[in-house]
């Protein structure tokens, strides 16, 4: 493509409301167009960036024979009831109503209709082994839509689905699908780890994800050098440490004036925050819980939920606070509590601790787990760096990551919501055991960006570039050099190249400034010595370019192609 009659814009400047890299080198590289907060305008040099990712899961689903087909992303809802996923979308569910006032959603995921569709052809055990994939926009009302692409409103998911008669046949499909994903990411260059995850909305027997290491990542990768272990902070365990053994002292009130947080009442009382132990109120479905953790640890509340049973939890406000305990905030403890009281592992080791007294200024200090009801005693934490690892025993590591990939076992859920069965070889009704996995196509590219830029801009790989060369004619006034540059261009055309061709009337600086901004892999570069039939070979991660003759460039470019 010539871009002297193309759409082709860019930036100079820094973009002022994008607060990711990625973002600000899409927008200014002319890639991508902010529509509204969290929606995006993929214009024609981001769009060909996307569909090299795209193709590349596309032959990798293939590969596994996957099919591809497209759903609808206008839903009816009554099947987000029907599985009982409505009430769990909640607000981030786009709703409408067409002109007969049915309710309908904009299709925040599609395990439902994929299902409804595998009814049309799973009647028996002999029909599976099923697997099907689609690459299709969802829609989901994110809060707080942020760095560009990797949290929108609008965005491309492959999602894949399987189905099998088993739990066998479900581990096959699942290891399938699973090395495809490494495929895909290894093709495209991408630095990740693959984690353990909770199953959260989705539910079922197990979830993995596929994290980009990224600074700006929302996720925090928990990781262990010696023996691999890798784990989301969501669910990673905490194992419980050595008890203390201490001489158990008598429990005595302490004023603690105006001291409300940990680091106040610690530092008032001249002790180790780490002796110190924090009550926070939750409730979880209009009920009130107190849980205990050590003064400088923070609950995991995903790990709560699940005790409980319930989908989330939310602390208690002030108000509900101040009435459960006759104090003002800041002075809760377990002492005389009139609600369940649930202790974290790592409490369970301590012995002589402060403790909020549920009196104004007032704390506990030498209190004991005898002084009061415990409800359940269970891991509530979050892991900290700290820590050691739960299968070694080795210090853990903290990385930041993208999720741009997870892979769910969902089992026999959403089948049995949805009343898909098989008749099996004794003739008994069954549910197919189901598989679910899914990659945002947008999201590999900002996370790729993210990990692949220079102060210049885009570091483009081989296999997601735009384009697979960059053509530049220094002076496009310079008949000589433009000769050449025709020739070549033609030439790469003719040889299967995808060629990207400067021969605007501008300046050269711009053109190589728009170049590295841009980040095409490969650039020719057609300037002064073009009168002795040479050009200038550089690859974008490359600071030194390289000069050969034509014909000489043409033969290192098919050995780097083979």
């Amino acid at each position: 493509m010539k871009l002297s009659n193309s759409y082709f814009t860019t930036l100079k400047e820094n973009v002022k409301d994008e607060e990711s890299v990625s973002a600000n080198l899409l927008v200014r590289a002319g890639m991508i167009k902010k529509s509204s907060s969290g929606i995006y305008t993929f214009l024609p040099l981001g769009l060909k960036t996307l569909r090299k990712i795209e193709n590349i899961v596309r032959e990798e689903m293939n590969k596994i024979d996957s099919q591809e087909l497209v759903m609808p992303s206008l839903l009816p809802e009554e099947v987000y009831i029907q599985s009982g996923r409505r009430e769990i979308f909640g607000h981030d569910m786009f709703t409408l109503k067409d002109r007969f006032n049915r309710n309908y959603a904009l299709g925040p995921t599609h395990e439902e209709l994929f299902v409804e569709v595998a009814k049309d052809v799973i009647k028996s055990y002999k029909d599976m082994p099923i697997s099907l994939y689609q690459m299709a926009t969802k829609y989901r009302d994110e809060p707080r839509s942020r760095y560009g692409l990797i949290r929108t409103r609008e965005f491309v998911m492959k999602d894949a689905y399987t189905f099998d008669k088993d739990l066998e046949g479900l581990d096959k499909s699942y290891a399938l699908m699973f090395q495809a994903y490494k495929n895909i990411f290894d093709r495209v260059g991408l630095n990740y780890k693959i984690v353990k995850a909770s199953t959260g909305a989705m539910g079922g027997l197990l979830s993995e994800e596929f994290q980009a290491v990224c600074d700006i990542g929302e996720d925090v990768l928990v990781l262990c050098d010696s023996c691999g272990f890798a784990s989301n902070i969501e669910i990673c365990e905490c194992k419980q440490g050595e008890v203390k053994c201490e001489e158990i002292k008598q429990k005595e009130l302490v004023s603690t004036p105006h001291m409300k947080t940990i680091e106040e009442v610690s530092a008032y009382l001249k002790v180790d925050v780490k002796t110190t132990v924090k009550t926070l109120i939750y409730k979880a479905n209009d009920k009130y819980y107190a849980c205990l953790i050590r003064g400088d640890r923070e609950v995991n509340e995903l790990k709560l939920a699940t005790l409980l049973g319930v989908n989330e939890v939310e602390l208690a406000l002030p108000e509900e606070d101040s009435k459960i305990t006759g104090a003002e905030v800041g002075f809760a403890g377990p002492i005389g509590l009139n609600i369940p009281v649930i202790v974290d592992l790592e409490v369970n080791t301590m012995s002589n601790f402060v403790v909020g007294a549920n009196k104004t200024d007032y704390h506990f200090i030498n209190a004991n787990l005898s002084d009061f009801d415990i409800y359940k005693i269970s891991d509530i934490r979050n892991v900290c760096e700290d820590d050691c690892c739960p299968e070694c025993g080795f210090k853990l590591t903290f990385k930041k990551g993208i999720e741009v990939g997870n892979t769910f076992k969902l089992g026999t859920k959403y089948c049995e919501s949805l009343n898909l069965q098989y008749s099996d070889q004794d003739n008994t009704l069954k549910y197919p055991y189901m598989g679910c996995y899914g990659i945002g196509i947008a999201r590999v590219l900002s996370a790729f960006i993210e990990q692949n830029h220079d102060e210049y801009g885009i570091i483009f790989s081989d296999s997601i570039s735009p384009y697979d060369i960059h053509l530049i004619v220094v002076n496009n006034k310079d008949e000589v050099q433009m000769k050449l540059a025709n020739s070549i261009y033609e030439s790469l055309l003719s040889k299967g190249y995808d060629v990207l061709f400067d021969d605007r009337d501008v300046r050269a600086g711009i053109k190589f400034s728009d170049a590295d901004l841009i980040g095409i892999s490969k650039r020719i570069t057609v300037g002064r010595d073009a009168v002795n039939n040479e050009v200038e070979y550089k690859n974008r991660k490359d600071f030194e370019s390289q000069k050969y003759s034509f014909d000489q460039l043409l033969d290192l470019l098919s050995e780097k192609t083979n």
